[in-house]
């Protein structure tokens, strides 16, 4: 499997980190494929069609250690944020369409 094309036909790209603390998170600083080889920790981000964040997870040492996964509303406002934890711990999210949590 290619690294910029996954499941859904959805595509990822590398970053250093995120920035925020709302949901959903921003990756930034992104990084060429070529430049995650050598990095201990790095975020793989994954984009739908319309170029919005529809999770990521965030690697350290080769292991996935959290992983964020978001659905939208048709408005574009996020719908429902799964977040897993290192330990396998699922967290679910929803907000309504104006984005107030559930």
């Amino acid at each position: 499997m290619s690294s910029t094309h996954v499941e859904n036909r959805e595509i990822s790209r590398f970053f250093v980190t995120y920035t925020g603390v709302k949901l959903p998170f921003k990756l930034v600083n992104e990084l060429q494929p070529s430049e995650v080889e050598n990095r201990n920790t790095y975020f793989r981000g994954y984009f739908d069609a319309q170029d919005r964040l529809s999770g990521f997870d965030k690697l350290a040492y080769g292991e996935i250690e959290l992983k964020h996964r978001y659905t939208y509303h048709a408005n574009g406002k996020l719908e429902r944020a799964q977040i897993t934890d290192i330990d396998g711990e699922i967290t679910e999210m929803t907000f309504d369409a104006e984005n107030i949590a559930g």
